[in-house]
Parts: structure tokens; C-alpha cells; sequence
């Protein structure tokens, strides 16, 4: 536990935070966008919901404002301040919570493999781009050779780490261990592990051993799953849990914290995610054939599903994804078909998750306003008659000019104000 020392000049800082946090966390407007964000989720909402995800230019915000001097007491800084980063300087939706968040230390390893990569920087110091150190050369000979899949929690060291944080601010700030949501991305795992290459012409060279292979991953994940069920690991997923995406889990459709006094929480009574970005170079028959089963096989053990990253999902809306029968969320990259979309999803019960271009955010230090716009409007026309949630993510940088996060908001609700029909 040495590492855990914090100074008092720490504790007092952290202190501070804290008590900031739940202030923030107590005013009117937190629990209206908390009653915003259920409606929502449930179908029930009057306007789209918007998010702004801050982890990627989070460093930029922080500038000036970490003071502690210790390791430890500086990442604990830094989740305090993350909490309420987002109304302090963005003032999109994200609800500051009342408790300081940790999750269950876990680890889950594919076929007991260490996934390791390299990492470049820019001129900054940032890192620009990575490259994974592959495991898998040759999925027919190595196949036969795999190890067992590895997954637990360290229950004593989760608790060890609350009670810490509990010393230090919790009479403040009551901390808090949440759960998420179920998370699985197979074709991800596969390309860490053999790459992007390696796995495509891996279903054209051995389409019997990829199944195999997706199989033996399938299996893994349901089985992490039914031990997170087992040993009640998995809580519920109904408040401001993360849900993939940059999204929250608010609902009143699944299992809350009463459920989980009376019993077990199970998958099915929780959010889960998952998504294939590594799939967009194959024919939807393909897909159809060497993903979607083994998908459906795991999105099947969860409560509500929320689908997709970067990806196109329209090439595979129809043949596929459209089949997920607790599909709730479905992410609307900037690749994707728009209209098509809109098309298939109004009047659905799956909410279009919207994640419009980064460019106009992330490229250069003055908004371009008129862009912008243009570009929002394109999405609430397309998405009209749908359940429209929106999510700006992938920024990596504001070029110095903070304020701008905070107008590109106002933009935005301004457009939905004015032009927003339900």
C-alpha cells in the first residue's frame, strides 16, 4: 500500500474537489437531466440528448488545474476533476455524479494472452499512433495451441482501494464501486492479436478454423459473463453507469439496486455493448456468416444492447444488426448512411446515436459555425420521427481555444430548439 501515501497538502486538495463534486451534483438541473436522460433511454423523451467525450483532450482542459504532488493523489485528482469537467466548461448533458465512481479491478485474457503494443508520439509528447505486438502469425497452426482463456476480479484489492478513498474523502463524497456495463468486441480482440490482414484472409484461407475461433471467443466472453453473474459481481446498470460510446445507462426498464437486495443481478438485467469496426471491409455476407452469430450468441445474454463505434452499420443494418432483438442504441458514425438510417429506425424502438464529424470540433482553433451547422441540421433531418441521441467524440484536441466545446453546445441545442421535430 506505500503507493497509496497521500500527503495531507493531497488530501486536503482532494478534499476540496470532493466536496465541489457533490455540490455540483446536488443542483436542480442534475436531476432534471438525470429524468432526461431515463426518458430518453426508455423511448420516452421530448428532446436528444447530447454528450460531449472529453477523454481525448481531457489533458487540455486540466491545464492549471492539478495541484496535488504525489503520484497517486494526482490520479485521483484527475477523476475528480473529470466528473465535473463537463459542466464546468462544456455544459452538455453528462450528469455530475453524487459518489466517487470505481469499478471492479478485473482482468479478462483471451487464450491467456498479454496484449502488448508500441507506442509513437507527436512534437507534444502525445501519443499519435500505436502498433500491436501480435501473438498470432498463422490462425491454422497456432489454433491448435492456444491456452485458456483467463478472467477474474480482486475483490480484496477493490475494497482495500474504497476504503482508501473513503479515508480520505468519503464523509464528503461517498464512494461508490458501479458496474458499467457488459462489454465484449471480439473482432477487436482478434485483430490485437494477429491484425487486421492476418484476420481477413484468415475466413478466406480457414473459414472452418475461424469459426472455431470465434467460437472459442464466444464461449469465453458468455463464460466471464455467467462468473461475473455467479459471484454478483455485475450490478445494476440503470444511473450514470458508462455506457460504450459516451452514452449513459439510465433506465427504468431494467433491475435497479432494490433487485439487487432480493438477489442476484443477471446479464440479462444489464446494459451490454459491443461493436466490429474491424469488420467494414467484408461483404454483408460475410458478415452473416463469420460474425453476426457468434455476436447475436453473446448479445443475446444481455438486458439492452447498444451497437457500434466508428463503423458504418448500414452496409449491415438489414441482413444483420437489425436481427439484435434487445438492440436499444445504435451508433451513427460519420460514415455511416444517415438518411438510410433514419429511414430504418423511425418509429423504431432503437435509439439513433448520432457521433457527427470530429472535424469540425477538433480541426482548428475557430469554430466554423456555418459548417456546423449545415451539418447538425443534415442529422435532425434525418433522424426525424427517430429517437435521437448525440455524441461527439474522437476530438483530440481544441487548438488552445477551451471556450469553443462550450459553443459548439450551445450551437447545437440552439439548432434542436429551433428546428426538432419529435
Amino acid at each position: 500500500m506505500q503507493n497509496y501515501i497521500v500527503s495531507n497538502k493531497d488530501r486536503n486538495r482532494l478534499r476540496e474537489l470532493a466536496k465541489k463534486q457533490y455540490e455540483y451534483s446536488q443542483l436542480p438541473i442534475m436531476k432534471e437531466r438525470e429524468l432526461e436522460w431515463q426518458l430518453h433511454n426508455d423511448l420516452q423523451g421530448k428532446r436528444p440528448m447530447i454528450h460531449i467525450e472529453i477523454d481525448t483532450f481531457e489533458d487540455e482542459l486540466l491545464e492549471g488545474r492539478m495541484k496535488c504532488e504525489g503520484a497517486f493523489a494526482r490520479s485521483i485528482e484527475k477523476q475528480l476533476h473529470h466528473n465535473v469537467l463537463n459542466h464546468e466548461i462544456v455544459g452538455d448533458d453528462k450528469v455530475v455524479p453524487d459518489h466517487f465512481p470505481i469499478r471492479w479491478k478485473s482482468y479478462f485474457k483471451l487464450f491467456g494472452f498479454d496484449i502488448t503494443k508500441e507506442s509513437a508520439k507527436d512534437s507534444q509528447g502525445r501519443n499519435l499512433g500505436h502498433h500491436f505486438n501480435y501473438t498470432i502469425s498463422d490462425l491454422e497452426e497456432d489454433f491448435p495451441n492456444l491456452g485458456r482463456t483467463e478472467f477474474g476480479v480482486d475483490r480484496e484489492e477493490t475494497l482495500c482501494y474504497k476504503a482508501l478513498l473513503e479515508e480520505i474523502f468519503g464523509d464528503i463524497l461517498p464512494v461508490k464501486i458501479v458496474f458499467d456495463c457488459l462489454y465484449a468486441v471480439p473482432t477487436q480482440d482478434i485483430v490485437h492479436m494477429m491484425g487486421m490482414e492476418n484476420m481477413l484472409f484468415a475466413m478466406y484461407d480457414y473459414p472452418d478454423t475461424f469459426k472455431a475461433f470465434m467460437t472459442r471467443i464466444t464461449d469465453d466472453y458468455n463464460a466471464y459473463f455467467k462468473y461475473l453473474e455467479q459471484e454478483r459481481f455485475i450490478l445494476p446498470t440503470t444511473g450514470n453507469q458508462i455506457l460504450g460510446q459516451g452514452s449513459l445507462c439510465y433506465t427504468k426498464e431494467l433491475p435497479n439496486e432494490k433487485v439487487l437486495e432480493q438477489g442476484t443481478i443477471k446479464t440479462s438485467d444489464v446494459w451490454g455493448f459491443m461493436d466490429s469496426q474491424e469488420t467494414i471491409g467484408v461483404s454483408p455476407d460475410m458478415f452473416e456468416e463469420f460474425i453476426f452469430p457468434y455476436y447475436k450468441k453473446i448479445a443475446d445474454t444481455y438486458g439492452f444492447l447498444s451497437y457500434g463505434c466508428c463503423e458504418p452499420v448500414h452496409p449491415f443494418w438489414d441482413q444483420c444488426i437489425s436481427k439484435f432483438q434487445n438492440l436499444r442504441k445504435v451508433s451513427i458514425s460519420p460514415w455511416c448512411d444517415e438518411i438510410l438510417m433514419g429511414e430504418r429506425l423511425r418509429g423504431s424502438k432503437i435509439i439513433y446515436h448520432r457521433k457527427p464529424s470530429p472535424n469540425f470540433l477538433g480541426v482548428g482553433r475557430e469554430l466554423n459555425e456555418t459548417a456546423l451547422i449545415k451539418h447538425i441540421r443534415e442529422t435532425l433531418d434525418a433522424a426525424k420521427g427517430c429517437k435521437l441521441e448525440i455524441t461527439q467524440r474522437d476530438v483530440y484536441t481544441l487548438e488552445g481555444n477551451i471556450p469553443k466545446a462550450r459553443r459548439y453546445v450551445e450551437i447545437i441545442r440552439d439548432l434542436i430548439d429551433r428546428h426538432w421535430e419529435n
